[in-house]
């Protein structure tokens, strides 16, 4: 009894062009021919042609199957590290599944970073948005600092600045920045990195000041942005006198 190149396919759970291709490449050799000319395959193609879709389903690529045939050293490197690729593999499906119960239990958690989304029934919809953005250019140490913020109460003046309308007066807006400039020092004093988000990111300065200015910008309003400005100008106001102070000291 032997088979066309078709039927081969057929008992072997694979495709005509998958045969040929195994020929071109030596793993199968090719078979004798009938009168006619057509292939005829015979049981040690079919029993060969299995061998190598079993290697194939675990893994194996094409261009390593004669190594782990053989059975030497090489062979067993081959599939200790398909071994480890495999455990990688399933450890960031297990991961992945982790992710989606989140998703499926707390949509606002789609939003948010992996590290921060617990945060997310806390923070509304523009500061999901602005965590997702700065996690592509802030530090580990720095998404850190800013997950173990955001893991504490929120206080009157975070709600009082994420409540500030756009059109808020002047005196309001300086209050505010006099208010939370003490804060915001203290924040810095604790954890350094999140004084220049820009500087202390693990990407090209310029593009992570570029991602942090325009994420800035797109999710906070005008007031939001002014008091920051404030805010900033206060902090370099003080360090400039104790820096003057220190100078009249020497």
């Amino acid at each position: 009894m032997a088979w066309s190149t078709r039927q081969l396919a057929e008992l072997a759970g694979t495709t005509t062009k998958a045969v040929r291709h195994y020929h071109e490449i030596g793993l199968l050799d090719e078979p004798e021919r009938a009168s006619n000319g057509y292939k005829r395959y015979g049981v040690s193609h079919l029993v060969r042609l299995l061998r190598i879709r079993r290697l194939t389903d675990l893994g194996v690529a094409l261009a390593d199957v004669p190594s782990v045939e053989s059975g030497n050293e090489e062979a067993r490197r081959i599939l200790r590290d398909l071994d480890a690729e495999l455990a990688a593999d399933i450890e960031r499906r297990q991961r992945m599944r982790r992710e989606l119960a989140a998703v499926m239990e707390n949509r606002a958690a789609l939003d948010m970073p992996s590290d921060f989304r617990t945060f997310a029934d806390d923070l509304p919809e523009n500061h999901r948005s602005l965590l997702l953005a700065l996690s592509s250019v802030l530090a580990p140490e720095t998404r850190a600092a800013l997950r173990e913020l955001l893991s504490g109460p929120r206080g009157d003046l975070e709600a009082e600045f994420a409540a500030l309308d756009e059109d808020a007066s002047d005196d309001v807006r300086q209050r505010l920045a006099e208010r939370m400039a003490p804060e915001v020092r203290r924040q810095h004093r604790e954890h350094p990195g999140l004084a220049e988000l820009g500087l202390s990111s693990h990407r090209e300065t310029a593009v992570a000041e570029s991602v942090v200015v325009h994420a800035l910008a797109e999710f906070h309003n005008r007031a939001h942005l002014d008091v920051l400005q404030r805010v900033h100008a206060i902090l370099f106001a003080d360090d400039t006198t104790k820096s003057e102070n220190n100078d009249a000291r020497g």
